[in-house]
């Protein structure tokens, strides 16, 4: 099955479609029963050839017969399948919205245009969403899961999601593809003697991703040592990594450790390491060559013992062609790199990581905090955090602050936060071809993100979870002289 399409989408490119491979061996785990709710019998046949014969596959295309396979027993999770080309998407919307609410637990799969319903399913119970056609890795990570919940081997969502995420990677949270890559990025690398590079936006947990690094390696009983470039002025930032003599210049009253030495064979993590001047450069580049270096006024080698992680927000390899990163230094540095996703980019992680922040504030604040009011979640996951996790952490302390109740409602969060609305499907009702109506709801989708941002389009993309240069695109649509008939907008592929 190399290539397998139903409804027009060509699930041979998007599915990662693939004969089963999954031999039955003796331990394996017993078959999860999945009542799929969808109007396509070509969908079941595809998953369950993709997913393997862990998981059974039971049909549903009425709210009728999914409760008969939920009262009969016949089913252990609820796949519930949103797709944006249905013609019964309203009301399949509708089910899930009371599916998620059943005795079992239930996954939500959803075309990027109906990614707003998604989350907000997952807000109201739903144990997680991914998108439509999803990768198989992800759709059976997410079934086994809320299987594995539900049978009680993990606890519930209610609790703390930290079983979501490796031992020992500290505080970083979630359970989406994009943070499972970052924890599988993280175990490869942890023994390892390479260089890392970090790149991601501020705010997104950089540093938490080198920590785990260091914690879950041979080196964890070894001193982390976190600097960051950018804090340390130009004048002392050569005597602070490197450490000094005794009168080595004006001031010194005595010797000092550099912050190399002082990892000694631990972990030095070296934080918005483009903020360097090119004479900085220089030297960290000649001290990654010869693993050694010496304190200022001292001519005494010492070697290099600790292992280098390096992190920045910024694009080193445009600043490189800017003239203001060595070419060298960059190559040297970036031999693995590890990408810290934006809070946007993996928003169906946005309650796992508000509750976590919200226990963890409430006892450190000693006010007890139940819960976060639905439509708090709400507005938690509309808006786009251009801040990121920090942003997301500083708004929960805050609302436990000021919240008078121990429930954290709406009015507790930001004023500003309040602008952006759930988007529902039903609200929109368009006339013309199929094709038509799909590329119009999205060219209005991306006008009114870019209208409800103040004409910020990166973050309007991230609101609706899509690439800025697709967002471009549907905008240059908007222009009269650019619209085709058949500009194939609709396809799987946008």
């Amino acid at each position: 099955m190399d290539s397998v399409e139903f409804q027009g989408i060509p699930y041979g490119v998007h599915f990662e479609s693939r004969r089963t491979q999954v031999q039955e061996e003796k331990g394996s785990p017993s078959m999860i029963r999945i009542g799929l709710l969808s109007e396509d019998s070509a969908l079941q046949t595809l998953l369950a050839s993709s997913l393997g014969k862990e998981f059974q596959f039971q049909l549903a295309i009425e709210e009728q017969t999914l409760f008969q396979f939920i009262e009969s027993g016949q089913c252990d999770v609820l796949l519930l399948d949103l797709n944006a080309n249905s013609r019964e998407i309203k009301e399949h919307v509708e089910i899930a919205r009371r599916m998620v609410g059943a005795a079992i637990p239930s996954v939500v799969m959803a075309d990027d245009i109906l990614r707003p319903t998604a989350l907000e399913l997952v807000r109201l119970g739903a144990s997680g969403c991914c998108r439509r056609p999803p990768s198989t890795r992800e759709l059976k990570a997410l079934l086994s899961r809320a299987h594995d919940r539900s049978a009680g081997k993990e606890p519930a969502r209610s609790t703390p999601p930290r079983t979501d995420t490796p031992v020992n990677c500290d505080r970083l949270i979630g359970s989406s593809q994009r943070i499972q890559q970052v924890y599988q990025m993280i175990h490869r690398v942890a023994n390892l003697n390479a260089t890392v590079m970090l790149n991601g936006e501020s705010g997104t947990g950089k540093e938490l991703i080198a920590r785990a690094i260091h914690n879950l390696g041979s080196r964890a009983d070894r001193p982390f040592v976190a600097v960051s470039c950018g804090a340390i002025p130009e004048t002392l930032i050569e005597a602070e990594l490197f450490g000094h003599e005794k009168g080595a210049f004006t001031g010194t009253v005595g010797a000092r450790e550099g912050y190399f030495e002082q990892a000694r064979d631990g972990t030095l993590f070296l934080d918005e390491i483009g903020d360097l001047s090119l004479y900085t450069q220089v030297k960290l580049l000649r001290v990654l060559q010869q693993m050694e270096f010496s304190r200022l006024g001292s001519s005494r080698l010492i070697p290099l013992r600790a292992r280098l992680i390096f992190a920045t927000h910024q694009d080193l390899a445009k600043l490189v062609a800017e003239g203001k990163f060595r070419q060298d230094l960059f190559y040297r540095i970036n031999v693995i790199r590890i990408t810290s996703p934006a809070l946007a980019d993996h928003a169906e992680d946005i309650p796992l990581i508000a509750n976590h922040y919200l226990r963890h504030y409430s006892q450190l604040f000693q006010k007890p905090m139940d819960a976060i009011a639905p439509e708090a979640m709400t507005v938690l996951l509309n808006y786009p955090w251009p801040g990121n996790v920090r942003e997301l952490e500083n708004t929960i302390q805050r609302a436990i602050i000021l919240a008078p109740g121990p429930i954290l409602r709406p009015e507790d969060l930001p004023i500003n936060m309040h602008g952006d609305k759930v988007i529902d499907i039903s609200e929109y009702n368009p006339e013309g071809s199929f094709e038509r109506q799909l590329r119009d709801y999205k060219i209005k989708l991306a006008l009114d993100a870019v209208r409800d941002n103040n004409g910020n389009k990166t973050l309007a993309a991230r609101s609706l979870g899509i690439s800025r240069a697709y967002l471009h695109r549907l905008i240059r649509l908007a222009e009269p002289d650019s619209i085709d008939e058949h500009d194939g907008i609709g396809s799987a592929s946008a």
